[in-house]
């Protein structure tokens, strides 16, 4: 069925005359040819709206949000240039086909309806998503996740300057500013709202913040109008922030108010908002029903403000072009992305589960292949005992000492060191530049991550508790998880996230301060997870971290257990059983640590877990017991080989595990146990499916050494042999 846009823009055309001499209009400054260039990229990006129509309606293509009415965009594009990273609003195809014509080209055409049939030829994602994104033309591909890019953007923005002043080469040049398009109705998301602000906040400080901020403003997000003037009203007079506004159906206005925007941002190094008033066409995407929310007369209203009709309108009206000669060229570029369509649609598609997660196993292969190394060259070994804490530290002296382009960064990390002390003392020893504080916003503290990452940096952020993660949980979920995965590896971000988490907390806790589930993290494909309990571990896992994620891009999840971070005694008070010194090497990936050989029983356990196991380990040998306790370390990817045969070699396994019965980590180890053959006895104990109150009632739903000895008597008992 035709488009009424479509039927329109014809008619509308058809309509025109040609100016006499005397009438014909000026381009108000714009070069003829400039516009000639953003109409071509305008009827493009309309072009391929309509062809994913016409490809969905033979179930051919299976992406139909579109950027009719958004074609204005590209003038932006041409404002600026092609070594600017941008991350674009999915409604950018006019933007990403200006881009194009700034680089190397290409056909650019075919690529964007290579990923609307999700070809494997597709040249970003490879057939996983349909994305604008080009690693030659610097747009970093992002879907459609709600505002979830813009904590990124004001990453990028502020590496862009970190990494000249460390002497790190980037990607972007030093003269370099990022653009980020987003809708008026993401503009109101919890997380626009927060970058924006640390934007400002970044700026207000005298940080360089040349980020340029552009709201695609079409006055409705799916169906729910936005207030109208909300947007200028909200951004017009912000403190900080210089506002740019442009009608989108006034080309030479548009060009001009965006080459002043990019100026603005890219001499004084500073934050704007590029207000583009927009239109949107054609519904929020082809199963939209549009009429179900808006009366017909709404809508065929906006025909009129179409920017492509009003990009035509003024080339003929400045005699540039006949009208004859504006359908020439509508009907050309059908024709031609019809027939790439056609052409595009019988291509192969990703078609088994081995070709679908490549960049997932190929970044984990390379991240298991570089923690393989010991000990690791400039590592510091000299034999002291230390705690958790100061292992952990250690290591991270050792990492900003020997990697220049690595941050460490967070709530309180800097000249305090953190609320435990773990990060004390590396400012001082390595400069603000790279070890510093950042605003009370997880969201803003993982974006800046995702930004350095991308930009050449090596970001190690700090999640001041677990229970915070779960704040900003999608900039791992939905941004630094799905990178490679969306680009086939072509963009990564690398970084290591340290959390300080789990519960046994004594003094202080709650619910905020003791939370012990990681459910959110633990299903996050292409994620290392590392929870490391003894000193010794910490510091060489920390290591192992930052090598697996400098080499490979991956993101790394560092669990850190609070109530291990001062512990000295094992055993008896005093008895000093919990320090030990660091050797200066790596933990090889994917691997676990046994602790004693044990032929009655397997304790499989991790973080706090680990102390209490070996407390009961002891204990049990009164009862002549003999268990082996298995560290595994690292929680995903789970340790599978060590696993298997730690289990195998008693014939009965206990799983302790101090997250909650429910999507804890212990479901887990006994899935896996099961599904590789274990046929040994096999029980869990585990922390019960509670919020963790405040004071002493925390350890009536934590986990206890007197529920885990308890379990291992029983299971020893009732499965002889």
């Amino acid at each position: 069925m035709a488009e009424p846009i479509d039927e329109h823009f014809t008619a509308a055309v058809s309509s025109l005359t040609a100016p006499s001499v005397s009438d014909v209009a000026v381009l108000q400054g714009v070069s003829a040819q400039d516009c000639l260039d953003i109409f071509d990229a305008q009827l493009g990006s309309r072009h391929l709206d309509l062809a994913a129509r016409w490809l969905r309606s033979r179930n051919l293509g299976f992406y139909t949000i579109g950027s009719a009415g958004h074609e204005s965009n590209a003038a932006v594009a041409a404002a600026l240039r092609v070594t600017d990273p941008a991350l674009l609003h999915y409604r950018s195809g006019g933007f990403f086909l200006a881009r194009a014509r700034q680089g190397s080209g290409g056909d650019v055409l075919r690529d964007v309806l290579l990923g609307m049939v999700a070809a494997t030829e597709e040249p970003i994602s490879g057939g996983r998503h349909k994305v604008f994104g080009r690693h030659d033309l610097n747009v970093i591909p992002q879907t459609s996740t709600i505002a979830s890019h813009l904590p990124r953007a004001v990453g990028v923005a502020f590496s862009i300057a970190r990494a000249r002043k460390l002497g790190v080469e980037c990607p972007w040049p030093a003269d370099a500013l990022a653009v980020c398009s987003f809708g008026d109705a993401s503009a109101n998301h919890s997380t626009a709202v927060g970058a924006i602000n640390t934007a400002l906040h970044s700026s207000y400080q005298g940080m360089p913040m040349p980020l340029l901020l552009l709201c695609e403003d079409n006055g409705i997000g799916i169906s729910v109008k936005s207030p109208q003037g909300w947007i200028a009203r909200t951004y017009g007079d912000r403190a900080g922030l210089r506002y740019f506004a442009a009608d989108g159906t006034d080309l030479p206005s548009v060009l001009t108010t965006a080459a002043e925007a990019a100026e603005y941002v890219r001499v004084q190094r500073r934050p704007a908002f590029l207000h583009l008033r927009t239109v949107r066409l054609m519904g929020h995407a082809g199963s939209d029903f549009e009429r179900g929310y808006r009366k017909p007369d709404e809508i065929t209203a906006d025909y009129d403000r179409d920017p492509v009709l009003c990009t035509a309108r003024l080339l003929v009206g400045a005699g540039v072009l006949t009208p004859s000669e504006v359908l020439e060229r509508y009907e050309a570029k059908r024709a031609e992305v019809l027939a790439l369509a056609g052409e595009v649609a019988e291509l192969a598609q990703l078609d088994n589960a081995h070709a679908v997660m490549s960049p997932l196993r190929r970044t984990l292969d390379e991240a298991t292949a570089a923690t393989q190394t010991a000990p690791v060259p400039g590592a510091t070994a000299d034999g002291t005992a230390l705690t958790v804490a100061q292992a952990i530290n250690r290591g991270l002296l050792d990492v900003l000492t020997n990697h220049p382009q690595a941050l460490v960064f967070g709530e309180d990390v800097g000249r305090k060191g953190g609320v435990y002390g773990v990060t004390r003392g590396l400012q001082a020893k390595i400069g603000t530049a790279r070890v510093f504080d950042t605003l009370l916003d997880e969201q803003a503290i993982l974006g800046l991550a995702l930004g350095a990452g991308v930009s050449g940096l090596l970001p190690i952020p700090e999640i001041q508790y677990l229970a915070y993660l779960h704040n900003a949980a999608d900039q791992i979920r939905g941004e630094g998880a799905t990178l490679q995965f969306f680009s086939d590896r072509q963009y990564r971000n690398p970084m290591v996230v340290r959390i300080a988490g789990y519960g046994y907390q004594k003094g202080f806790g709650g619910h905020f301060h003791n939370d012990n589930s990681i459910t959110a993290i633990r299903d996050l494909p292409g994620v290392v997870i590392a929870s490391p309990a003894r000193p010794d571990d910490a510091a060489a896992m920390m290591r192992s971290c930052v090598a697996a994620a400098q080499s490979s891009g991956i993101v790394c999840l560092f669990i850190e257990p609070i109530a291990l971070y001062h512990t000295r005694d094992l055993y008896d008070d005093g008895d000093e059983l919990w320090l030990a010194p660091d050797s200066g090497a790596m933990v090889p990936l994917g691997r676990a640590r046994t602790h004693g050989d044990g032929r009655d029983l397997t304790i499989l356990t991790f973080g706090n877990g680990l102390r209490m196991s070996l407390r009961v380990a002891r204990r049990l040998l009164a009862l002549d017991i003999r268990a082996r306790v298995v560290d595994l370390r690292w929680l995903a990817p789970l340790p599978l080989q060590d696993i298997l045969a730690e289990a195998d070699a008693t014939g009965r396994v206990l799983v302790v595990d101090e997250t909650r019965e429910s999507g804890g980590v212990g479901e887990g180890i006994v899935t896996t146990l099961v599904d590789h053959g274990y046929r040994g006895a096999l029980a869990r104990v585990a922390g019960y499916d509670s919020f963790i109150p405040l004071g002493d009632a925390a350890l009536e739903v934590l986990l206890s050494e007197e529920t885990i000895e308890a379990a291992a008597i029983k299971l020893v008992r009732t499965a002889p042999r």
